[in-house]
């Protein structure tokens, strides 16, 4: 009996998955991004128990064709404008293949040296795209929430008299409260972190934000003077370029500054917007971030590389290096000066991602990155616009990058309105060519709308408007009266 698939077969099952995998990027419009699915429908066509004799991978994959692939909210499609629009772009994908298949662990350079060098090859040439100084080096994880999990805990660890790393929390009376700080449109990652690294909710100060939905630098210096005074100690700030909700960017370099007479750890939160610093014009919204300790963005969301791909760059790595390296013999080599990619964070074992994130800026180079980025972003002004020229829509907040927030006016109040644009959310969604997501703005419903697939083109953007602007017709049409 053969150990793995005998060799004719895995070859015929990959030639026949790389055609279904380009089969499905050329005709993924042709799906409704959301499938026509009711909960339990796909686990009703799954076996309810495992096989108990192999089964011939090309079953497998017809049950893939038949079960997977038409129930998927389809992420790649040109119309998938919610949440942030993101491209798991063609040579991503297939150096995610080639990357399963090597299967390495990359947590020692003994354990994959290629891997390792690439990593931080790649890192720095993202370090160049994005202008940043020389010093700062970086490390790929999974997401954004690993990526600012760690930036904290370094921040934490930087507190060097508490001896927190050795001596933990937990029943300690000489350890003051420990307060971080970030603006009231951050993302949850932030919060999520602070339960994690022991320092608690309450402890996570939400600064209120202006009109523009960046957070008020003068409410920032009250709120830590307001804790000095009161005996607590803040330890970091984490200051958001492009927020969840607006993608507002917030006035890094005054924080940098506060930060750096406060002795304050700063975070630069660009998980989504880091990627158009590649762009010099775009580049002067992050003024400021290059005085950050720390500053994570994802490959993954606007840089066409297949999720996951978050990058963590340090402007001292050797802050993350102090606060988790643990050797146990096990693992103990003699190679000297090299980097061991599993003493930058708590994972031991760790993907190959890095190979992916080569091939995509390799293939599309920096510049065909720029151009499509700048498209983007034009597309998002141009829709912006034509929003704002329909009396019946308003745009609800600025459009610094790809993303549209805008309202319907629908109602005689606020309780109505929110309904109505509820209401007018599923009435797009459901016709299936195009998938909208929503926030809350000033305590309001509001849709987000954002461009950022790779198949997005201006004629896609035209329709979506189109069917946002019948949908909120007939649903007109529909009210009594």
């Amino acid at each position: 009996m053969s150990q793995d698939v005998p060799d004719p077969e895995l070859r015929a099952a990959l030639h026949r998955a790389a055609d279904m995998i380009a089969d499905y990027l050329q005709d993924v419009g042709q799906y409704p991004v959301l499938p026509r699915v009711s909960p339990g429908e796909v686990d009703a066509l799954l076996s309810g128990a495992p096989p108990l004799e192999g089964e011939s991978l090309n079953a497998i994959l017809d049950d893939y064709a038949r079960i997977i692939e038409p129930n998927i909210t389809h992420w790649n499609h040109p119309g998938f404008l919610g949440y942030f629009s993101i491209t798991g772009s063609g040579p991503g994908i297939v150096g995610e293949a080639l990357s399963a298949a090597l299967n390495v662990n990359a947590m020692l350079w003994r354990t994959s040296p290629a891997a390792t060098e690439l990593e931080e090859r790649v890192c720095d040439w993202l370090r160049q795209m994005l202008g940043l100084p020389e010093l700062f080096r970086g490390h790929i994880n999974d997401t954004a929430s690993i990526s600012t999990m760690l930036a904290l805990a370094a921040a934490r660890h930087s507190q060097s008299d508490l001896r927190i790393r050795d001596l933990g929390l937990a029943g300690r009376a000489d350890i003051p409260e420990l307060v971080v700080y970030t603006s009231d449109q951050a993302h949850s990652s932030c919060d999520k972190a602070a339960m994690t690294l022991g320092l608690g909710l309450e402890h996570v100060r939400r600064i209120e934000s202006d009109r523009d939905f960046r957070m008020s630098f003068e409410s920032l210096v009250e709120a830590i003077d307001s804790d000095r005074r009161a005996g607590r100690r803040p330890i970091a700030v984490v200051a958001t370029a492009g927020t969840t909700s607006t993608t507002s960017v917030d006035p890094i370099d005054r924080i940098a500054e506060l930060c750096r007479r406060e002795g304050i750890w700063l975070h630069v939160d660009a998980a989504y917007a880091g990627s158009a610093a590649i762009c010099p014009e775009l580049r002067k919204e992050f003024a400021g971030w290059e005085q950050a300790d720390s500053i994570v963005f994802n490959p993954h969301k606007w840089l066409f590389t297949p999720i996951d791909c978050s990058v963590l760059l340090m402007r001292d790595v050797d802050a993350l290096r102090s606060a988790f390296s643990l050797v146990p013999e096990y693992l103990k080599t003699d190679e000297e000066g090299v980097t061991n990619l599993m003493d930058l964070g708590v994972q031991l074992g760790r993907r190959f991602r890095a190979l992916k994130l080569w091939m995509v800026i390799r293939a599309f180079g920096v510049e065909g990155l720029q151009a499509r980025i700048r498209e983007h972003c034009r597309m998002a002004r141009d829709l912006a616009s034509t929003i704002e020229s329909d009396p019946d829509f308003e745009v609800v907040a600025p459009v610094p990058f790809s993303v549209v927030c805008f309202r319907w006016r629908a109602g005689n109040s606020p309780v109505e309105q929110d309904s109505q644009n509820e209401a007018l959310l599923n009435e797009i969604n459901a016709q299936g060519p195009v998938l909208l997501s929503s926030t809350s703005l000033e305590g309001r419903d509001t849709l987000h709308l954002a461009i950022g697939n790779l198949k997005t083109t201006e004629q896609h953007i035209q329709d979506a408007w189109k069917l946002i602007r019948s949908a909120a017709d007939r649903l007109s049409a529909a009210q009594p009266g």
